[in-house]
């Protein structure tokens, strides 16, 4: 089960109807084995495109920099679609190499950047096998901070 504070929640659904109609992209980093989401990064999709993400490498590659110096790994890897339901595509599932990562995607096709509901979904993507898994948002859980 993927268990996140609101604020990290409402950030990462911002994200996607901002980016929208481009899908949007980013990390939830937490401490190396905690699986506890604490720092949000909203990264760039390099790719600028409504059917496709790519993490710039030159953004990716300071960002794992960072982690590495805070002692943090990838907690949730999340993207967009924009004009489909919110499950892996044989794409997103090639570009999984996170293995304890929880993978969200945010579904945007239903009310794009305007106000309304996103269909909000996590999987856990190993060795190329997708398990949906439940959402938990805890309104009591500690907001991270954001890069």
């Amino acid at each position: 089960m993927l268990r996140l504070d609101r604020t990290t929640y409402d950030a990462i659904v911002a994200h996607a109807k901002r980016d929208h109609p481009d899908e949007a992209c980013g990390i939830v980093a937490g401490a190396e084995g905690s699986d506890v989401a604490s720092r949000h990064i909203p990264m760039i999709n390099a790719a600028g495109s409504p059917t496709f993400y790519e993490f710039d490498s030159t953004e990716l590659l300071a960002l794992y920099k960072d982690m590495w110096a805070r002692d943090e790994e990838p907690v949730v890897v999340y993207h967009s679609h924009t004009a489909t339901e919110a499950y892996p595509s044989r794409t997103d599932i090639g570009l999984a190499n996170e293995p304890g990562a929880h993978y969200v995607l945010v579904s945007t096709a239903v009310h794009g950047n305007s106000e309304g509901p996103v269909e909000f979904r996590s999987y856990r993507i190993i060795d190329g096998v997708v398990t949906e898994e439940d959402v938990s948002v805890d309104d009591t859980l500690l907001a991270p901070a954001e890069q």
